[in-house]
């Protein structure tokens, strides 16, 4: 079998028990799963010092080396993140000797990922300026306003940005690990690796990380959080902002204030990214046609529903629906 590739988590004090541990198991796997002669990954955990690491959870790891004895060479290097509750607020854990480290460590690495939210130490050392990147949701709008030269996208469940990739919170980190496979080993690999660790689907990394509604549910407002489940009752209805108005009882001109003042969007905005939400679940899990999806989503029209699939997540419906579609949907999917 030819040299191992080799992956190397830095991690620290702290840090997320799955961000290490998750990828590790899905390199292991993958490695077991390779043809004779394939070449497959040694995985290596690293922190500022070898030994005994405490993670969040509480579980103890053991760091194979300490950062400063970690060789050149590395293939695949993954920076494990962690959050803590600070003046009742989440924050990132931006570890200094792990960012100091990776500034001079990551040149050598032919590819680089911060795991949810070990985005941040990548973007403290440079690594994100100028490109996309995504990190927890609880976490995003902090990485954006620390760092405004990153272009922070919270939704997706992992971003590739050339050799830096950046992923969303928790399980995430599987899915950003088992597209590495696929990369390098193609797609077959990788799904095979995802059906023996019993994962229901190997996402790809357009998916949301959350719902649109949900993302609003801490709304002070109880009329607009009233008003919001109103809207995903009647999507198919055509919903301009004087009804939206009429439903809470208010001017267009008051309503449009609050509603902004709420949830941080205007009306159009949001119904725009619920609609286009419920679409991807119908593409996910049923059968039904773009000119059904788009009537029962209230798009309207195939047209308008390309264009909100091309503005905001860069694909088509039919190209959604071929690499998201649920494997208990039905089997027939209908010419689109």
């Amino acid at each position: 079998m030819a040299d191992p590739r080799t992956v190397l988590v830095a991690a620290f004090p702290g840090v997320e028990l799955l961000d290490v541990t998750g990828p590790a198991e899905v390199f292991s796997i993958a490695s077991r799963l390779i043809a004779p002669g394939g070449r497959g990954y040694r995985v290596r955990v690293a922190a500022p010092r070898p030994g005994e690491l405490t993670t969040s959870s509480g579980v103890r790891l053991v760091a194979d080396l300490a950062l400063a004895e970690v060789p050149a060479g590395i293939d695949t290097l993954l920076v494990a993140g962690a959050m803590e509750m600070t003046a009742g607020r989440v924050e990132a854990v931006v570890d200094p000797e792990v960012t100091a480290w990776l500034r001079a460590a990551a040149p050598g690495a032919r590819r680089v990922a911060g795991l949810c939210a070990g985005a941040h130490i990548l973007a403290a050392a440079g690594l994100l300026d100028g490109l996309p990147a995504t990190t927890h949701w609880l976490t995003a709008e902090r990485l954006a306003a620390a760092h405004p030269l990153v272009a922070v996208d919270p939704d997706p469940i992992f971003l590739r940005a050339g050799r830096v990739w950046t992923c969303a919170g928790v399980t995430a980190v599987l899915d950003l690990a088992l597209a590495m496979v696929a990369e390098d080993h193609g797609q077959e690999l990788a799904l095979n690796t995802a059906r023996a660790m019993v994962m229901y689907v190997k996402r790809a990394g357009g998916q949301s990380q959350f719902s649109v509604p949900l993302s609003l549910q801490d709304s002070a407002d109880d009329r607009i959080e009233d008003l919001l489940r109103w809207i995903d009752e009647h999507l198919a209805e055509d919903l301009p902002v004087p009804v939206l108005a009429d439903h809470l009882h208010v001017s267009v001109r008051h309503f449009s204030r609050l509603f902004r003042r709420r949830t941080g969007r205007t009306p159009a905005d949001y119904l725009e990214a619920v609609r286009l939400e419920a679409a991807r679940r119908l593409l996910e899990e049923s059968e039904r046609s773009l000119p059904g999806v788009a009537a029962g989503t209230g798009l309207g029209s195939v047209e308008t529903l390309h264009r909100v699939f091309r503005k905001r997540l860069g694909t088509t419906p039919a190209e959604y629906r071929r690499r998201f579609r649920s494997p208990d949907a039905p089997a027939h999917q209908p010419a689109v």
